[in-house]
Protein backbone atom coordinates (compact mmCIF):
# COMPACT_ATOMS: atom_id res chain seq x y z
CA UNK A 1 0.00 0.00 0.00
CA UNK A 2 2.29 3.07 -1.08
CA UNK A 3 1.47 6.02 0.83
CA UNK A 4 1.44 9.33 -1.34
CA UNK A 5 0.74 11.63 2.15
CA UNK A 6 0.93 12.08 5.77
CA UNK A 7 0.15 15.39 7.10
CA UNK A 8 -2.20 16.04 9.98
CA UNK A 9 -2.66 12.39 11.42
CA UNK A 10 -3.90 11.37 7.96
CA UNK A 11 -2.52 9.10 5.93
CA UNK A 12 -3.39 9.34 2.28
CA UNK A 13 -2.61 5.91 0.05
CA UNK A 14 -3.60 3.56 -2.77
CA UNK A 15 -3.62 -0.12 -2.47
CA UNK A 16 -1.21 -1.81 -4.62
CA UNK A 17 -4.05 -3.64 -6.31
CA UNK A 18 -6.18 -0.51 -7.56
CA UNK A 19 -8.43 -0.26 -9.97
CA UNK A 20 -10.15 3.43 -11.92
CA UNK A 21 -11.55 5.16 -11.56
CA UNK A 22 -8.44 7.19 -10.16
CA UNK A 23 -9.14 7.80 -6.00
CA UNK A 24 -7.14 7.70 -2.48
CA UNK A 25 -7.68 5.90 0.32
CA UNK A 26 -7.76 7.94 3.67
CA UNK A 27 -7.03 7.07 7.17
CA UNK A 28 -6.95 8.20 10.84
CA UNK A 29 -7.19 7.29 14.54
CA UNK A 30 -10.52 7.13 14.12
CA UNK A 31 -11.61 5.92 10.36
CA UNK A 32 -11.31 5.59 6.86
CA UNK A 33 -12.81 7.30 3.96
CA UNK A 34 -12.34 7.10 -0.10
CA UNK A 35 -12.10 10.02 -2.11
CA UNK A 36 -12.48 10.12 -6.09
CA UNK A 37 -9.83 12.50 -7.77
CA UNK A 38 -11.72 12.54 -11.23
CA UNK A 39 -13.23 14.03 -12.99
CA UNK A 40 -13.70 16.07 -9.55
CA UNK A 41 -12.65 15.32 -6.02
CA UNK A 42 -15.63 13.91 -4.18
CA UNK A 43 -16.32 11.82 -0.78
CA UNK A 44 -17.12 8.01 -2.08
CA UNK A 45 -17.04 6.26 1.58
CA UNK A 46 -16.71 6.93 4.89
CA UNK A 47 -15.94 4.70 7.45
CA UNK A 48 -15.80 6.74 10.88
CA UNK A 49 -13.53 9.31 10.21
CA UNK A 50 -14.94 12.39 11.80
CA UNK A 51 -16.54 15.25 9.85
CA UNK A 52 -13.87 18.17 10.45
CA UNK A 53 -11.28 15.10 8.96
CA UNK A 54 -13.41 14.28 5.62
CA UNK A 55 -13.43 17.91 5.25
CA UNK A 56 -9.47 18.17 5.56
CA UNK A 57 -9.05 15.24 3.94
CA UNK A 58 -11.24 16.91 1.10
CA UNK A 59 -9.30 20.26 1.24
CA UNK A 60 -6.43 17.99 1.14
CA UNK A 61 -7.30 15.73 -2.07
CA UNK A 62 -8.36 18.84 -3.80
CA UNK A 63 -4.69 21.10 -3.11
CA UNK A 64 -2.56 17.68 -3.91
CA UNK A 65 -4.85 16.34 -6.82
CA UNK A 66 -2.52 16.37 -9.39
CA UNK A 67 0.29 15.31 -7.05
CA UNK A 68 -1.56 12.06 -6.47
CA UNK A 69 -2.79 10.85 -9.93
CA UNK A 70 0.43 11.89 -11.28
CA UNK A 71 1.54 9.17 -8.39
CA UNK A 72 -1.27 6.97 -9.36
CA UNK A 73 -0.01 6.89 -12.53
CA UNK A 74 3.60 6.31 -12.23
CA UNK A 75 3.03 3.42 -9.46
CA UNK A 76 0.03 1.59 -11.66
CA UNK A 77 1.72 2.02 -15.21
CA UNK A 78 5.23 0.46 -13.91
Amino acid sequence: MPTVLFIFGLRFYFYSAEHEPIHVHVVSSDGKAKFALEPTVELIQNQGLRPKDVKRAQTICEEFRDEFIQKWHEYFKQ
